[in-house]
């Protein structure tokens, strides 16, 4: 829910900053800016919630802890890549690849009850995906719109 809330307030705020800045609004720019906050937002929780997150990913995958650190490092580099217009294109192909990829372990992590910021197993559980499902779609359509568009 905490992403949603960054991606949608930092869309707002964009918005009536760049208007005071250039006269007019840009959907397109804070779009852009609004993704990026919620990447580098996002991307915290996997320096700060590392342990919870580790217990995301199923027991087949090696390097768990790693795995964690590269994919926020990932989420990172997206956002700043949006910005770098000769990236901008590929770099909104490659998150919506990301965010088909990172679906299933948000998946397993509610079948599972985890809640991974206190790495326990008390989490909401399946009813979570009711929102997580629908949040990745917009993130995919998102991305779609303001990065590829």
């Amino acid at each position: 829910m905490k992403p949603l809330f960054v991606l949608l307030t930092v869309f707002l705020i964009s918005n009536l900053v760049i208007r005071q800045y250039k006269g007019d609004m840009d959907y397109h720019l804070a779009g852009k800016i609004a993704l990026a906050a919620t990447l580098l937002f996002t991307s915290l929780g996997h320096l700060i919630y590392t342990k919870g997150m580790v217990l995301m990913l199923p027991d087949f995958i090696p390097l768990k802890k790693e795995m964690i650190y590269m994919t926020g490092l990932l989420e990172v580099m997206g956002a700043f890549g949006l910005f770098i217009p000769s990236l901008s294109r590929l770099k909104g192909m490659l998150l919506i690849v990301f965010f088909i990829l990172i679906l299933p372990t948000n998946i397993y992590a509610s079948m599972r009850h985890l809640n991974y910021e206190t790495a326990t197993f008390d989490g909401k559980g399946p009813g979570y995906l009711w929102f997580r499902i629908p949040f990745q779609l917009l993130l995919i359509g998102w991305t779609y719109y303001f990065a590829l568009r």
